[in-house]
Order: C-alpha cells, then structure tokens, then sequence
C-alpha cells in the first residue's frame, strides 16, 4: 500500500516526488516510457531559474532526480497499463505488478507530434526544436522553418521573428487553420514568408550533427527543392498521454485532463500536474510549479482522511 504514487518523471512528476517524499510520504515514482520527459529530448537549457550558464536538460532531470530520492522517493522502471479508480485504494498494473496507492498524481506530460522522419529525430536538439519559447534564443540572426498551420505554428513563427533573420511557415495546405487574427498577424510581419501545399522530405544535416536546410516538396506541381535554413521548429501540434485515463477521468476535447482547485481531477484523491493538464504554457518550470501544487494537495487530501 502507498500513499503517493506518481506516474511520470520530468519536472512536473519529480518536483512532486521531492515534495511527497520531504512531507515522509515515500512517494513511488513510475517513470514511464519516456523517462525524463520531453527535456531529455533538449540540450541547453537557459530559461530554468537557478542556472546562470543554463544546464542541459537531461542533467537537469538527472539532479531532480536525485534530489527527489535523497529524500526518500522509490523510482522504479516500467509501464502503467491499466489503473482502476473506481474505488479506493486506487490499484496500478505496471506489468505482472498490482499497486494500491491511496493517492495518484499523474505527470504523464504530452508528447509533440513529430513529421516522422528520421532525419528530424536525429537531429533533435541540434537545430530541430518543438518549443520556440524554449529555444528560439539559440537562432539570433539566423534563418529558420517553422512547420504547421494552426494557432500554436502561427504564434510560434511571429514570437521567432524576435530573434531569427527570416521566418519560413512551411504548410502542407494552400489555407490556415489558424484563427483568422493570428493570420493577419503573421501575414503582416515582413519576416515571416509562407510555404503553401507544402511537404517537408527531409532535415539537412544529419552528419555534420546540425541543421543546414529542409527538402521540401510542392505536393501540387511536385516540385522539389532545398530551402536554406539553421533551424527547424515543428508546430503541428501535442497529444496529451491520457489514453491511460480515458472513462476514469474528465478531459477536455484534445485529451488534456481537466483539474479544478489547483490540482484535483474529477475523481477524489487523484491529481494532474504538467504537461497533461497544461496546452497553454507547457513550460518546464510551470510544470515544476504545478508538481509542488499537486503534492501539497495530495498532502492535504491524505491528512483529512486519515
């Protein structure tokens, strides 16, 4: 039997492990399949207070992670495939094992959708990002792609308009789906410059370890040419990882959960912090923020029932 069980490991999972395991609640961590998050896919960090010179983000995971077991956090390995709220305790399946845990906090975060290529992934964190508001620094004085055509690519392209010399929105469709203010923004910035019916082929330069342009491909003439960029930010969209959750708990219409009163879910006992209850910031020191949130919470929820 616990009485904190958390599942999900990056900011937002760890940082309620620390608190959990500081109030002597021996919190069990579930790490998942994405051990870390979505920072471990990030190199320099230099938006997370406390780090001067910035920190690589699977260090910074690495020390939040050992701070959350020095004070008594269980991290332990493994997948959750079923849970069973309907009564409590709560019980978790992680493989051929049963929990029962008095409490859940679910960090299970929200993964990026990727374009799914080879060359995108290897080159994640050497000139292909997902969060501009993370990385955008990084492209001063450099041209740069920006992938998509919704609200979040749109907001992505102007905010790097800050920085970068020129912003390409490449998009697969000869129209947005951006609401229509964003568009007369984006359309009116002299920067930005749009790639329509437009489909990405391939990220150059996987062997020299950095972006030097995208392969692109008019899916109407089908014509195909290189566009000379140093950064490549893919703004297609998150999914929120909740399939776990789907009939347990309430969500909103993409999938994110739903809290109310700080961290609580629709079901007593049961917490949502980070990415996974967050579409709007998707920060990671908001996802520390609301991992502290969703112990304290627990915390208190615990100590009235008793």
């Amino acid at each position: 039997m616990r009485d904190v069980t958390i599942i999900g490991s990056g900011p937002a999972g760890l940082t309620a492990a620390l608190y959990s395991a500081r109030a002597n609640l021996t919190p069990l961590v579930i790490e998942g399949l994405e051990a870390g998050g979505q920072l471990m896919l990030t190199t320099a960090v230099e938006n997370f207070p406390g780090f001067a010179d910035g920190i690589m983000g699977p260090d910074l995971m690495a020390a939040m992670r050992t701070q959350a077991q020095r004070f008594g956090a269980e991290i332990v390995r493994g997948h959750v495939s079923a849970v069973d709220l309907s009564v409590r305790p709560f019980t978790i399946t992680m493989g051929d094992e049963t929990i029962e845990t008095q409490t859940l906090i679910i960090a299970t975060g929200a993964s990026a959708k990727l374009l799914g290529l080879p060359s995108e992934r290897a080159l994640m964190g050497h000139g292909v990002s997902t969060c501009a508001t993370c990385d955008g620094f990084f492209f001063r004085g450099k041209p740069i792609a920006v992938i998509g055509g919704g609200d979040s690519a749109l907001e992505e392209a102007t905010f790097l308009t800050r920085f970068a010399s020129s912003v390409t929105l490449v998009h697969r469709r000869d129209t947005l789906r951006a609401s229509k203010i964003m568009q007369d923004k984006a359309m009116a910035n002299p920067k930005i410059t749009f790639e329509w019916n437009t489909d990405v082929m391939d990220v150059l330069d996987v062997d020299a370890g950095a972006v030097s342009g995208l392969v692109i491909r008019n899916n109407v003439t089908g014509v195909q040419k290189t566009l000379p960029v140093e950064g490549v930010f893919v703004a297609i969209g998150h999914t929120p990882n909740t399939s776990l959750f789907r009939g347990h708990l309430d969500m909103d219409g993409t999938g994110y959960l739903k809290t109310h009163d700080g961290s609580r879910t629709s079901i007593e006992g049961v917490f949502a912090c980070g990415d996974v209850q967050d579409h709007v910031y998707r920060q990671a020191i908001t996802a520390a923020g609301s991992g502290c949130m969703a112990s304290l919470d627990a915390e208190r929820y615990l100590a009235s029932h008793e």
